[in-house]
């Protein structure tokens, strides 16, 4: 049997395997929206914390590094993880927001207006 990967796994298979992996410890009475929320920021933080310092061109480096590969993988994974569990109690359909959220993108960032620029959409 293969390793999962990104190809061939679902959103709903990862959030069935972090739910299972909360029930399985008794975690639940602890994931609540609040508490999940902390975890996510602070684990975007561990992330972040790889980077700090670094221009964008030694950050691409950095992430290319196999030494410090996969401890960034630890952290996105850790990132996702909450994310997932996050979408699991509050009942969110992670797929459905994402949706809504880049087509509301795509109203705010027009490609004729945004292509190939920074600004926020209220300078463009």
């Amino acid at each position: 049997m293969s390793a999962p990967h990104d190809s061939a796994t679902t959103v709903a298979d990862l959030k069935a395997r972090v739910l299972a992996f909360v029930r399985e410890r008794d975690w639940e009475q602890f994931h609540n929206p609040k508490n999940l929320s902390m975890a996510l920021a602070a684990e975007t933080g561990e992330l972040m914390e790889h980077f700090l310092w670094a221009t964008p061109a030694q950050s691409v480096a950095i992430a290319a590094d196999p030494a410090k590969r996969a401890k960034i993988a630890d952290e996105l994974a850790d990132v996702v993880i909450y994310a997932l569990g996050f979408a699991n109690v509050t009942g969110l359909d992670l797929t459905a927001a994402i949706d809504a959220k880049m087509a509301a993108n795509a109203k705010k960032y027009p490609v004729e207006k945004a292509k190939g620029r920074s600004e926020k959409y209220t300078e463009l």
